[in-house]
């Protein structure tokens, strides 16, 4: 049991409107559990959902990447999920029915039958128990959860890493079919840009290129110490030249673009990427259209366009086990451990809203 009756959580009220709150701890059943959150970590549509972008039901409590340890479960919970109280864990985002169409098919991140966004962080406290985020002391468990053991020797701010690695394998590697001696580009070196260079090299490609701004150089140096071959700063060279001279020609056999609101990167994706080749739709853009897109490249290219919305669970999987064996400086990647009553300050300093700091990671703690 727990040393107290209530949770302390992050409420997001409404656009850039957060406070601090308290619930009671719920009763656990046979088939449910209560994670004690060690840490949440935040990515770009934390802060999209914070500045009103990506719709909440408001009020939410926000996190969607929290890893934790088991506080209390159920018997039937504990038979199903393989763990016990006291086993750390990390938590998928979504919670599928498993009965639909989509389900069944195995594709559950498309699933519907528990309506649309039914995913941690985003369903509203007024749903019993309330406690359905990772900006938390303690997260209720749901019976249709997706949970993944994580070693107990990792710290809690690297472990909490699971979800933009997973990304990039399920992104860069999964969805394109990326294969030994291939050429990929990068679309934009943030978290799951990093998580792609690093599930590109894990897949064997034989050219892993990343493209960013000139703000970005921290992030692209990063890159380059995780094993991209070459880093181009969009701001200062004409990225298809310098592909097309990096390849002789050619250009690549996967774009992948994780770039947020840059709807200009959707075109040039199709312009890197070469006759025959495979683009990676992942960065969300927001309701605008995308300029100058000329469906005819797509078709004389006859590319393969796919979209990627959330990582499935052999892809976690995979970025787990990465974590684990501690072969990447991920240390490097992240960049701060802040505490939940800093989330405000978490979020704005992701976006780059805080002059004279920059972050590439950031993990809260309760």
């Amino acid at each position: 049991m727990t040393g107290g009756t209530t949770s302390r959580a992050v409420v997001q009220e409404g656009p850039r409107r957060l406070r601090n709150q308290e619930f009671p701890l719920p009763k656990i059943g046979p088939e449910d559990a209560l994670l004690r959150v060690e840490a949440c970590g935040i990515c770009g549509s934390d802060y999209e959902q914070y500045a009103g972008v990506l719709p909440a039901p408001f009020p939410v409590i926000p996190g969607h990447e929290p890893v934790g340890v088991i506080e209390e479960i159920g018997d039937v919970a504990a038979g199903r999920w393989g763990v016990t109280r006291g086993d750390r864990v990390a938590v998928e985002a979504l919670l599928p029915c498993g009965h639909c169409l989509e389900c069944i098919a195995g594709r559950y991140r498309l699933c519907r039958g528990k309506g649309f966004m039914s995913a941690y962080g985003y369903i509203p406290t007024s749903t019993p128990p309330s406690l359905w985020g990772g900006y938390a002391q303690y997260m209720y468990l749901d019976p249709h959860t997706l949970i993944h053991r994580i070693s107990p020797d990792v710290p809690a701010e690297l472990a909490v890493l699971f979800n933009p690695l997973g990304a990039g394998f399920r992104w860069a590697v999964e969805l394109p079919g990326t294969r030994v001696g291939d050429t990929v580009v990068v679309l934009g070196p943030g978290q799951r840009g990093l998580g792609s260079v690093i599930a590109c090299r894990e897949a064997g490609a034989g050219c892993i290129i990343v493209t960013g701004l000139a703000a970005d150089e921290r992030k692209l140096a990063l890159a380059r110490r995780f094993g991209a071959h070459h880093t181009i700063n969009v701001e200062a060279e004409d990225a298809a030249g310098r592909v097309r001279e990096i390849t002789g020609g050619l250009m690549a056999d996967v774009v992948v673009d994780v770039t947020a609101y840059a709807v200009e990167a959707v075109t040039q994706a199709v312009d890197l990427a070469r006759r025959g080749g495979t683009v990676v739709l992942a960065g969300t853009k927001g309701p605008k259209p995308v300029p100058n897109f000329i469906s005819d490249k797509v078709v004389v290219k006859e590319l393969t366009v796919k979209g990627a919305f959330g990582v499935d669970y052999p892809a976690y999987e995979a970025a787990i086990r990465l974590i684990e064996s501690g072969r990447y400086p991920l240390a490097e990647m992240h960049t701060h451990t802040l505490p939940l009553a800093e989330a405000e300050h978490a979020l704005r300093l992701l976006a780059r809203e805080i002059p004279g700091e920059e972050a590439i990671h950031i993990a809260l703690v309760p």
